[in-house]
């Protein structure tokens, strides 16, 4: 334990540093560096590795996710009510399919389904609606992709827990091919150190500090937040002390507390807001075809006026777009494996297509029905770009939306019921990526220690709801996209084996061939402890 010590002080002054920081020299000289690194790696690499990986696994899996769209419905979603996808698991160590994808739509499902989406399209007009969508297509495979690996990869720690993520696969995966044995175990190191940052930000202070924010902007009390404490309003403190006890029994449980509140809340969370876009679509329905017109007719050409003199260049469209869904989906960050590979399923590709569905439900279903909420009410005009009067290019355009349909005089119902989404969108989230945090930390410094991680996570969500300086955040954005690197790496160096699981499965399951073994596992004990209860269950 001494030796980490320092690493966790370390990370502990870091932190704490960043969250509450002021602008001066030296934090500007920071966030000119972390802008110039930011940009590399989401825009320079990212966006070209993310959009490359997902067209060279659609290529090898014969586009999948069109050839057998009505099987992974079937194994998906069209198969929630049966009792060993959505089923409480008697076994500790894993959570079932069902919990699995609610606790990974958890922690997508987000700030940037509602404000990113907003973002997208004040800053990148309606076209970037239509790459956001082209990227969740080939993400859809990426993120199957690394299902699959996670759970061919996975094993279990010394609680007797499922362990899978990128980390592993860099390890015994790419670590195992002659000459990489070195290199796939530093990128996996890597690979968990940036997922343990990001984790404090992203997924951590960043989804708080927009809670408060729309919480404070929703329900109006002066009182509390002109009474200041240490330079700090009232009504923030109060916030973080409530969420950071909601949060602490939750994550202190660890994985099975977590997926048992993300299967009630998700589901009914998705559904309101899904619900409630259609409403808005509904009383708009005469604009419905204008808003699709202007996302397929901007996609391809720049808009001169749109956003004011300087109007939107074609490039700006396209990178909006496929940021702000990789941003959604996390579709090749490796961040939703993690949880996926504690699934209580046998075969690597039904888990892969959680993973397709995973990526249709954040991108193709929520950010859709967010981006024509927008495009359909007036709040935005198509044309000129220009925004409704008291909006900007976050939630409260959305917000302003809902409000033009769910409003009882001076009661905006549509601000409270916005409010309300991203409060569940964003807590949710903070779930989810405890858990990412947890198995990188697992990964860093053993089973033992994830106490201190989940404790410490849980204490910095305080720092969230008080933080005035967006630096911490914007730097765990970098670590977040500094994540898919190597676990792109790791996806492409292993795509002919993903080729083989997945022709393996189709063979077997499609084809109805019976003379052929299934591939589980690269450990031949977990595979044959897989294949007995296959057959136990037929």
């Amino acid at each position: 334990m001494k030796k980490k010590l320092p690493f966790i002080a370390l990370l502990s002054c870091f932190l704490l540093l960043f969250s509450g920081c002021k602008e001066n020299g030296i934090v500007q000289t920071i966030t000119d560096v972390n802008n110039a690194i930011n940009d590399f790696v989401w825009v320079k690499i990212g966006l070209v590795l993310l959009l490359g990986t997902g067209i060279l696994m659609t290529i090898l899996t014969r586009f999948f996710q069109i050839t057998h769209i009505g099987h992974w419905f079937r194994q998906t979603i069209g198969s929630v009510f049966k009792k060993q996808v959505s089923g409480h698991v008697k076994d500790k160590s894993a959570i079932s399919q069902f919990q699995a994808l609610c606790t990974a739509l958890a922690a997508t499902i987000g700030v940037g389904n509602i404000a990113g989406v907003a973002a997208a399209i004040v800053s990148g007009g309606p076209g970037a609606v239509f790459w956001m969508w082209l990227a969740a297509f080939f993400g859809m495979m990426t993120n199957y992709s690394e299902n699959v690996l996670g759970i061919y990869y996975r094993r279990k720690n010394s609680k007797g827990e499922w362990s899978g993520g990128a980390m592993y696969y860099l390890q015994d995966g790419l670590g195992r091919k002659k000459g990489f044995k070195t290199v796939g175990k530093i990128l996996a190191v890597f690979f968990s150190l940036f997922t343990l940052l990001a984790s404090f930000g992203i997924g951590n202070m960043g989804q708080v500090n927009k809670i408060v924010a729309n919480i404070e902007g929703a329900f109006v009390i002066p009182a509390l937040s002109e009474t200041m404490i240490f330079g700090i309003d009232l009504y923030k403190i109060l916030i973080g002390i409530v969420l950071m006890i909601f949060a602490a029994l939750i994550i202190i449980g660890g994985i099975q507390r977590i997926a048992n509140f993300a299967e009630k809340v998700v589901p009914f969370m998705v559904c309101a807001f899904i619900l409630g876009s259609l409403v808005i679509i509904g009383v708009n329905y005469q604009a419905v075809g204008a808003a699709f017109a202007s996302i397929f007719q901007s996609a391809f050409t720049a808009k001169a006026a749109w956003g004011g003199a300087t109007g939107i260049a074609l490039s700006s469209v396209i990178t909006w777009g496929f940021k702000r869904g990789v941003f959604s989906n996390e579709a090749g960050l490796g961040s939703s494996v993690m949880v996926h590979s504690n699934s209580n399923v046998k075969e690597p590709v039904v888990q892969g297509m959680w993973g397709i569905f995973e990526v249709f439900a954040d991108t193709i279903i929520v950010c859709t029905m967010t981006a024509l909420v927008i495009l359909t009410s007036g709040v935005i005009d198509l044309n000129t770009g220009l925004l409704a009067e008291g909006t900007s290019g976050d939630a409260t355009l959305v917000a302003k939306a809902f409000d033009s349909v769910f409003a009882v005089g001076e009661i905006h119902l549509g601000s409270i019921f916005i409010a309300i989404a991203l409060l569940l969108f964003a807590f949710t989230t903070v779930l989810g990526w405890s858990h990412y945090g947890t198995k990188a930390w697992e990964y860093l410094f053993g089973t033992k220690y994830t106490m201190i991680y989940k404790v410490f996570f849980v204490l910095m969500i305080m720092s969230g709801a008080v933080m005035t300086s967006s630096l911490a955040w914007d730097i765990s954005d970098t670590f977040n996209g500094m994540m898919m690197i190597p676990n792109l790496i790791g996806v492409i160096s292993l795509s002919a084996l993903v080729y083989r699981i997945t022709k393996n499965y189709v063979d077997r399951k499609l084809k109805k061939k019976t003379d052929i073994k299934p591939m589980l596992s690269y450990d031949p004990a977990i595979q044959q402890e897989q294949e007995e209860a296959i057959k136990n269950e037929q």
